[in-house]
């Protein structure tokens, strides 16, 4: 059984004053039957994984750069997030696509590199509106996840995160019907490519998950959990999420 991951991605967002919100998810879920990760700033990854040593709370990055060091400015490698604490890292989010122009490939590439690092990838994909009232969804996402994964994949080491761009911290959501479509189509893909490690690769959702809906959207079959943007950077919204995570 897959285990569900309730992930918070706190894009910039976040400073030292905002580790108060690490402790009272510790205080609110000690012993969680979810897995519960936090993505802050790569300014306090440190601090973070420091507060959140010996609880639930798993620390993870952004992004990380596909080589391993050098002449690369302002880049992290996935041995530098290692190295502060992260055990996570977030790769092809929609908003690093779309404003660094970053390929599939780039993404395949940073994946690698994060495995070789030790870090459980959590690989995003998502259309945008025009290709969602286009028809060309799952083309997307199909074509996302052949040029996005590497071969040595396993649920272990690796997540998906569907997450649609026109989503994403609008107030949107796809209906349920949709998400299911989707959440099915990536399942199959992955069976399909992976045989029975397809199976164990958690499929998170993300965009627009709130405390309100969350409960719907865990009821989906091959919805594992959530990416979280707006909502993880208290815990008074995002605890309610673990809580329907957990109740799911």
């Amino acid at each position: 059984m897959r285990r569900g991951l309730a992930a918070g991605n706190w894009k910039m967002n976040g400073t030292g004053a905002s580790l108060s919100e690490i402790e009272a998810l510790k205080a609110a879920h000690p012993d969680p039957s979810v897995e519960i990760l936090i993505c802050p700033p790569a300014t306090l990854v440190e601090r973070m994984s420091a507060v959140a040593k010996g609880s639930a709370v798993a620390v993870g990055g952004q992004d990380c750069h596909a080589a391993e060091a050098g002449a690369h400015t302002g880049d992290i490698s996935a041995a530098m997030l290692t190295d502060a604490g992260a055990t996570h890292v977030i790769l092809g989010h929609s908003e690093r696509r779309a404003d660094h122009g970053e390929t599939d490939a780039n993404v395949r590439a940073k994946t690698e590199a994060a495995l070789m690092g030790g870090l459980v990838a959590v690989v995003c994909l998502g259309e945008s509106l025009d290709e969602r009232e286009g028809g060309k969804t799952l083309d997307v996402i199909g074509t996302q996840l052949a040029g996005s994964l590497p071969d040595a994949i396993t649920g272990a080491n690796t997540v998906i995160a569907y997450e649609p761009i026109w989503a994403i911290g609008t107030g949107k959501i796809p209906t349920i019907e949709q998400i299911a479509e989707v959440h099915d189509f990536i399942r199959a893909e992955l069976v399909k490519r992976y045989g029975a490690e397809g199976e164990a690769i958690r499929v998170l959702y993300g965009g627009s998950v709130k405390p309100s809906n969350a409960a719907e959207i865990f009821a989906v079959e091959n919805v594992d959990g959530a990416l979280v943007g707006g909502a993880s950077l208290t815990a008074q919204d995002f605890s309610p999420i673990i809580t329907a995570l957990e109740n799911a």
